[in-house]
């Protein structure tokens, strides 16, 4: 079995994916859903001082009304 990344750039091509996926012919895995949880768990793995991903939601979302605050 062969893995590629492919980058969608018209939805035709997402609905031809699919329906090859419907056919039996590939498996999609969507990672863009996971990814940064999985990237931070494997940051994590040599590390116990580093912060969860609640505590990294919690300041992203902190910094984001800042920013939104000054453009409003």
């Amino acid at each position: 079995m062969n893995t590629v990344r492919v980058n969608i750039l018209n939805p035709k091509a997402s609905r031809l994916l699919r329906d090859l996926a419907d056919l039996n012919l590939i498996s999609i895995q969507d990672s863009s859903k996971n990814g940064f949880k999985s990237l931070l768990k494997k940051l994590r793995s040599n590390s116990k001082s580093t912060p969860s991903f609640e505590e990294i939601t919690k300041e992203v979302e902190i910094v984001r009304a800042r920013r939104f605050e000054k453009q409003g």
